[in-house]
């Protein structure tokens, strides 16, 4: 990456820390319960913030602050060209429909985050710690992911048609898969046991525990690993379908921070309301294949040309980028709409209806294994069991 493009990606990185430094720090220093106030305002700044940035960029690719704007080497006249914009417009344009697919993609993943925290009972005001951390740690591998796949489809352009393919399979799979009924079975949290112990509690705000001087991770610590590893696996579906819309890494990582730090405000607003949301998982498919679809035109364009005159460069097939806007906003404005119209069947317990303050949750469920009518099940090997609350007494990592 050019030093300017660094400075760029340094500027932006220091302002969202300084952000995330101050909601940690001064706005959240005490763990409270969300209400929806304070939700609402929270989900509004970085839709707002993200417009505003939308501007900036129109600001700065038109003037190449930075050198942003300018093509990176070997990518003038080449069949990648149409993804890296040059001139303000088509940045600002490239960053909204980003956006947008981030944002839609974000809520699909904002469902299981909740599921997450009723499966685990989580309480209320422990809550936004575990997604602030989770939000945290999702930058970080977002940017790794950005850089290098961007690197791999500059130095492999046949790459970006096997994430078309992928995308496609993507959207089959999210209509015809059904949820995920056991967050603590995924390979993540089966890691983390054979790793450390885990103790089965919730230690204030705590994700690591001391028992006799032996470390402990706690619940919320299994709680947080299960975000993550969520985050990752949507990552693998979001982070090639903004391939479909641009490849400048800059204005890729901005869209996916803007999208990402809406997630907890949208997490506390849809957890109660999640049912009537219950067909975007459709509209999100839609998004996938049209966009794997949209990878793909251009290739079979080259094979095409290729089969009929021997060149790969006769034709030039492509999906417009404000039709592309068009396509995916009106995809998820029927899918919304239809989902407020047709009632849901099915019923999703809201992790914020009730405090879950009261005591650890149950073994049983962390370990994934049923639950029994005369009491949770003994833990398993590697784990300890939470004492009475009033004989609990012992320090904090």
């Amino acid at each position: 990456m050019e030093l300017q493009h660094l400075i760029a990606w340094g500027l932006f990185l220091g302002f969202v820390l300084f952000m995330l430094a101050v909601d940690l720090f001064v706005l959240h220093r005490k763990p409270h319960t969300i209400n929806f106030k304070e939700a609402l305002i929270g989900a509004l700044v970085p839709v707002v913030a993200a417009m505003l940035f939308a501007g900036a960029i129109y600001w700065a690719y038109n003037t190449h602050f930075l050198d942003l704007g300018v093509l990176p080497p070997g990518v003038a006249d080449t069949p990648a060209q149409r993804f890296y914009p040059s001139n303000g417009g088509e940045a600002s344009l490239f960053f909204v429909t980003g956006y947008l697919v981030e944002l839609s993609l974000s809520a699909d993943n904002v469902f299981l985050f909740i599921l997450i925290m009723s499966y685990f009972k989580v309480p209320r005001h422990l809550q936004h710690r575990v997604l602030f951390w989770g939000v945290l740690g999702a930058l970080i591998m977002r940017a790794a992911m950005i850089l290098a796949g961007v690197e791999i489809i500059r130095q492999f352009h046949y790459i970006i048609y096997i994430f078309g393919l992928f995308l496609i399979y993507a959207g089959a799979k999210l209509v015809f898969s059904g949820e995920e009924k056991d967050p603590s079975r995924n390979i993540a949290v089966r890691i983390l046991r054979k790793l450390m112990p885990i103790r089965e509690s919730y230690e204030g705000s705590q994700f690591f525990t001391r028992v006799n001087g032996r470390l402990f991770a706690t619940s919320l610590f299994v709680v947080l690993v299960c975000i993550e590893f969520t985050d990752l696996v949507f990552a693998l579906d979001s982070i090639p379908a903004i391939f479909g819309i641009t490849l400048d890494s800059f204005i890729i990582f901005t869209s996916n921070v803007f999208a990402i730090l809406g997630l907890r405000s949208m997490y506390f607003l849809l957890a109660g309301i999640m049912d009537r949301f219950h067909l975007l998982k459709y509209g999100l498919a839609v998004v996938l294949v049209f966009v794997g679809v949209k990878m793909l035109v251009p290739g079979a364009a080259e094979f095409y040309g290729w089969l009929k005159l021997g060149n790969t460069a006769a034709y030039d097939w492509h999906i417009d980028k404000y039709l592309s806007l068009v396509i995916i906003a009106a995809s998820l404005t029927i899918s919304i709409v239809a989902s407020l119209l047709v009632p849901s069947k099915t019923h999703h317990e809201n992790p914020l209806a009730d405090e879950n303050d009261n005591g650890p949750p149950y073994p049983a469920r962390i370990n994934g294994v049923s639950g029994s009518p005369n009491g949770p099940l003994p833990a398993p090997p590697g784990s300890v069991p939470a004492p009475s609350p009033r004989t609990a007494t012992h320090p904090h990592a």
